[in-house]
C-alpha cells in the first residue's frame, strides 16, 4: 500500500532491469516517484519501466558520455540509486588469476559507474540543495570474501566512497548512504553459484545465515525506500548491512566452528 513517501520526487536507478534494482525501481514508483531506469539490457529494462509506469534509458554505466546523456534527460534528480553491478563468475577470482581485461571491466561496472553518475548527477542535486544518493555495496565490502578479489575491491571502495561523499556533500543537503546486502535471491546470485560448483547451499544457510534463509530483492527495496525518503533525513554516511546476520557470524569454514552452531 502506497503512502506517497516519494511523491513528487524523481529517482534514477542504475541496473534497474532486474534483481535488486528492479525491485527498488518498483518500490519507488509505488511510493509516487517518477522513476528512470538506466541499464544496458534494453529488453528487460523497457519491460520493467513499462510495468512500473517509469522511463527507460539504455546506458553502458561505465561510459561517461552515455551517463551524461542520462543525467541530461532527467527533469530533476532527487534520488540516485547506484545499483548497477556485476559478479562475473568464471572471470573473477584471486588476483593472481584474474586477467587485466576482466579486472578492468569489473572495476568499470561496479565502481566507475558510481563515480560517473555522482560526478554528473550531484551538480543537479546541488542546484536543488537536496538529494539522496544510495550506493549498493555487499557483504564483500565489509568482510573478506575469497576468490572474487575484483568484486570485493569494488565493494570495499564503494563503502569508503560513500563515506567520503557523505562528508563532502552533507552540508549542501545531499545525503549519501550505502546498502551492503548478502545472500539475496537474484539472477546474479544464482550465476555466482552455478550448478556444477562445489558450493554447498544447505550448509551455507544452516551454518552462515542466522535467519536460515535467503533474502529477497523486495526486502532490500524496502531499505532503499527508507534511505530515499525523508524518514532517513538524519542518516548520512551510513552503511546498512542487510544480510540476515551473515557478517556477524564469524569464520565458519572450519569444523571447530561448525560444531558450535545450534541447528
Amino acid at each position: 500500500m502506497s503512502t506517497g513517501r516519494l511523491q513528487g520526487k524523481c529517482a534514477l536507478v542504475t541496473g534497474g532491469a532486474q534483481g535488486i534494482g528492479r525491485a527498488g525501481a518498483e518500490r519507488f514508483a509505488q511510493e509516487g516517484a517518477e522513476v528512470w531506469i538506466a541499464d544496458l539490457n534494453a529488453e528487460r529494462g523497457q519491460a520493467a519501466a513499462a510495468e512500473i509506469g517509469g522511463h527507460f534509458v539504455r546506458c553502458d554505466v561505465a561510459k561517461g558520455p552515455e551517463v551524461q546523456a542520462v543525467i541530461a534527460a532527467l527533469p530533476r534528480l532527487d534520488v540516485l540509486y547506484n545499483n548497477a553491478s556485476i559478479y562475473w563468475s568464471g572471470h573473477d577470482g584471486r588476483v593472481t588469476e584474474i586477467s587485466e581485461v576482466d579486472w578492468d571491466r569489473i572495476i568499470a561496472v561496479n565502481l566507475r559507474s558510481i563515480f560517473l553518475f555522482c560526478k554528473y548527477g550531484i551538480p543537479k542535486m546541488l542546484e536543488q540543495k537536496s538529494g539522496s544518493i544510495i550506493n549498493t555495496a555487499s557483504s564483500a565490502g565489509v568482510i573478506g570474501i575469497p576468490d572474487c578479489d575484483a568484486y570485493t575491491a569494488t565493494k570495499g571502495a564503494t563503502v569508503q566512497l560513500t563515506k567520503s561523499m557523505a562528508a563532502e556533500y552533507g552540508r549542501f543537503g545531499i545525503r549519501v548512504n550505502c546498502i551492503a546486502p548478502a545472500a539475496i535471491m537474484t539472477p546474479m546470485m544464482r550465476q555466482s553459484n552455478p550448478e556444477n560448483s562445489t558450493f554447498d547451499e544447505n550448509s551455507f544457510l544452516n551454518l552462515r545465515t542466522p535467519l536460515r534463509r535467503y533474502g529477497t530483492p523486495e526486502e532490500i527495496a524496502n531499505v532503499a525506500l527508507f534511505l530515499a525518503s525523508d524518514e532517513s533525513s538524519y542518516l548520512n554516511g551510513s552503511i546498512v548491512v542487510a544480510d540476515g546476520g551473515i557478517t556477524i557470524n564469524g569464520d565458519l569454514s572450519y569444523p571447530d566452528n561448525r560444531s558450535k552452531i545450534l541447528k
